[in-house]
């Protein structure tokens, strides 16, 4: 593409409230434990480095995530929306999309994990954590949304440099219904490519918060 409009990355940090979730909690002491990185608005198109199998974590690697599953019912998320230029935006889909061609290729870094906690680098080829992976994505780009390596940076960190381009913290569910209705009523365009989806997404949810509603 040669346009130079801007477009609309989200960073969506979830807690399912799982055993293996739990147990990185334990470490970490943050209630949102995964990292995933999406194209959409809506989140239909989102990716990570997770549980193939819902109820197995142990058989895990690159996957595009399906937050319509079940599994995904009682999960609480924050979502994060970060502006990029169209060139950035392509740069990034484009190298997910070349990952995901060779989607088998690509493994779970569990020690990468083990050795964030432990603040040791260890270094494994096309292996990866929830967190590491989207870091990693945005430096294919100029852009660097925690000031640490790649490999070092968890979801946390995330909540924590982006506190500002935080767009809604709730109940993944609630959020998707809100998303998926409010792009049903509007023109055929996708809400990732225009400025106004997102933004009366948030001052709706934010007006239905302070009701009490979420």
């Amino acid at each position: 593409m040669t346009s130079n409009s801007n477009k609309d990355i989200y960073i969506v940090l979830t807690g399912t409230g799982t055993a293996f979730s739990g147990m990185i909690r334990l470490f970490t002491k943050a209630d949102l434990n995964h990292a995933s990185i999406a194209f959409d608005s809506e989140l239909r198109e989102v990716y990570s480095f997770g549980r193939k199998k819902t109820h197995n974590p142990f058989i895990a690697g690159l996957i595009r995530e399906n937050f319509a599953d079940p599994f995904y019912s009682g999960a609480d998320c924050a979502i994060y929306k970060l502006r990029v230029s169209s060139q950035e935006y392509d740069k990034m889909y484009d190298h997910v999309m070349g990952m995901m061609q060779n989607q088998e290729r690509y493994k779970y870094h569990l020690l990468g994990l083990i050795g964030v906690l432990l603040k040791i680098r260890i270094d494994r080829e096309d292996a990866y954590f929830c967190s590491h992976f989207v870091a990693s994505v945005f430096e294919e780009t100029n852009m660097q949304p925690v000031d640490k390596p790649a490999c070092f940076v968890t979801p946390e960190d995330f909540a924590l440099s982006l506190y500002a381009n935080k767009i809604f913290k709730g109940k993944l569910s609630y959020y998707l219904h809100r998303a998926q209705s409010y792009s049903t009523s509007t023109s055929p365009v996708h809400t990732a490519y225009t400025n106004s989806g997102a933004t009366a997404l948030r001052m709706r949810v934010n007006e239905e918060r302070a009701e009490g509603i979420v």
